[in-house]
């Protein structure tokens, strides 16, 4: 999977480090000081490293946790985010990593000890109060769990604080350690969806959305609290129909008993990553829709926003009570 491993000295030793290096024994191992050596060079082409994308094994000194965004949510105050990786196993067009990294390279922190200190430490300054804390911000929080063991690290870390909530989001049907684990009360498996012609077109890399939902299925039948997370919307002609077909086809299945919440976004991203996004993929159609920019953010028309949000939001309550939507407000 990986022909290329760059390893931070000081981790060289590091028990997960070890363990990864000897899944990849034919990789070509590269020893550095600080990931930023490889990742943060300017003029690296994130396109043509997608193609084969190295992993860089690094140690996290500080920002383990970060306070979420206003209007970033599920029903908490207190909301968190951390990210054990950096970038993405699939290549989803509309994601602002690609904006956002100088490399499209994977950095895996394998200091998971010290977030844990850090996300114990925020939830003990909210006690009596549910602190949710979000994975998947950065990566996808389950695409490459046969490798990292994120889930299977924190899961049992979060069952042991009482006011402690975790999300994991993802598109992966990568769901066979949370099968293996007894089911944590206080975590939600948040998988997204797009509907099935948009998946197709620009989600790549990703399984496709029946895939999902089978996977979303399976843990449901074990009990486990799901999230749906239909963000960004995406607008093509005849959207309405397009996200009609998909809750239907997620609902048809879906147990309300098992559903912790839904939350819905437009497609929207910092001009700037926009256009670095642009230039990397100039012929993409998604990006040749009817966008604009206004305060340094590009997205749809504010009419056209407006619009999809409520024709989505008016879909999804046919299903849902309102309680368990949250529109994102960012």
């Amino acid at each position: 999977m990986f022909e290329t491993i760059y390893v931070e000295e000081s981790i060289r030793q590091h028990p997960r480090t070890r363990q990864i290096c000897r899944r990849f024994a034919r990789a070509q191992q590269i020893i550095c000081q600080r990931y930023g050596e490889v990742f943060n060079p300017k003029a690296q082409n994130f396109r043509l490293q997608k193609q084969r994308p190295a992993l860089i094994l690094a140690e996290k000194h500080e920002h383990y946790v970060h306070k979420a965004p206003p209007g970033y949510g599920i029903g908490a105050s207190n909301n968190y985010y951390f990210s054990h990786m950096l970038n993405c196993l699939y290549d989803c067009r509309y994601c602002f990593l690609q904006g956002m990294m100088q490399s499209a390279n994977y950095i895996l922190f394998v200091n998971y000890e010290d977030f844990g200190l850090a996300i114990e430490n925020h939830s003990n300054e909210h006690p009596g109060q549910p602190v949710h804390f979000f994975s998947g911000y950065d990566c996808d929080s389950l695409a490459l769990e046969p490798v990292t063991g994120f889930a299977a690290h924190f899961l049992p870390f979060f069952a042991d604080l009482d006011n402690a909530w975790l999300e994991l989001r993802t598109k992966s049907t990568q769901i066979r350690s949370l099968l293996e684990t007894r089911v944590i009360p206080r975590c939600i498996v948040a998988f997204s969806f797009t509907p099935e012609t948009v998946a197709a077109a620009v989600e790549h890399k990703a399984p496709n959305v029946q895939r999902r939902i089978e996977a979303m299925l399976r843990l449901q039948r074990q009990g486990w609290l799901l999230g749906l997370r239909f963000d960004p919307i995406i607008y093509q002609v005849g959207y309405q129909q397009q996200y009609r077909q998909l809750f239907e086809c997620i609902f048809r299945h879906l147990d309300l008993q098992r559903l912790h919440s839904v939350s819905l976004g437009v497609f929207r991203l910092p001009e700037n990553y926009y256009k670095k996004i642009h230039r990397l993929y100039p012929r993409e159609k998604l990006f040749a829709g009817p966008l604009q920019s206004s305060a340094g953010v590009v997205s749809y028309p504010d009419v056209l926003e407006q619009e999809m949000m409520h024709d989505c939001r008016e879909l999804l309550l046919q299903y849902i009570p309102e309680d368990r939507f949250f529109p994102c407000q960012l």
